[in-house]
C-alpha cells in the first residue's frame, strides 16, 4: 500500500477515535468507535494481513458493535449536557498530551532499530488461519478465555443494572 494510503488511513483513525471520546451522544461515539475500526482493518490489510482485516470488520466493527449498541440502547442513555470549559483541566490535559509525545519521540530517536526495515517476508503461500488458530488455541488461550467471560459478565451487568423495578 502507497505510504499515501498508510497516513490517510491513520490519520483517520486517530480522528475518529477522538470522536469517540469528544461526542456527547453515546451512539455517535458508537459509530465513530465503528468507523476507527474499519480504518484499522484498512491499516491490516495494508499489511498484507487480510485474515485479521476481515475478522476486524466482522467480529468488531460488526458483533462486538452491535452488542455495544443494544447495551446503549438498553440503558436509554441521553446525551450529556454541556458544562461550563474549564480552562486549566485543558490547559492540563493539553501539557500532559505535549510531555507524553516528547518522551515518545525521544525514546523513538534513541531506539536504533527503529531506523531499520524489517527483513523480507519469506516467499511462498501462507496459511495465515492456522498460525492464526495455532496460536490463539495454544499460546493464548487463557487470556482469550477470560477476554470471552469478562465480555459476557459485563453484559450481564448491565442487564442487570437496567433492569426496571416495578412498583
Amino acid at each position: 500500500m502507497a505510504p499515501f494510503l498508510f497516513w490517510f488511513f491513520a490519520l483517520l483513525m486517530l480522528g475518529f477515535g477522538a470522536g469517540v471520546v469528544a461526542n456527547r451522544n453515546p451512539v455517535a461515539s458508537a459509530l465513530s468507535l465503528v468507523m476507527s475500526f474499519l480504518c484499522l482493518a484498512a491499516l491490516f490489510i495494508s499489511l498484507d494481513a487480510f485474515f485479521i482485516g476481515v475478522i476486524q470488520v466482522l467480529v468488531y466493527a460488526g458483533a462486538v458493535m452491535v452488542l455495544f449498541l443494544f447495551i446503549i440502547m438498553l440503558l436509554d442513555l441521553r446525551a450529556e449536557e454541556r458544562r461550563k470549559a474549564n480552562f486549566a483541566a485543558w490547559i492540563g490535559g493539553t501539557l500532559v498530551v505535549l510531555v507524553f509525545v516528547g518522551q515518545l519521540l525521544a525514546v523513538l530517536r534513541r531506539f536504533p532499530l527503529g531506523q531499520q526495515g524489517f527483513p523480507a517476508l519469506s516467499p511462498g503461500p501462507r496459511d495465515d488461519v492456522r498460525e492464526l488458530g495455532m496460536a490463539l488455541f495454544t499460546t493464548h488461550n487463557l487470556p482469550f478465555q477470560v477476554i470471552g467471560v469478562l465480555i459476557l459478565v459485563a453484559t450481564i451487568g448491565v442487564v442487570v443494572l437496567s433492569k426496571r423495578e416495578l412498583k
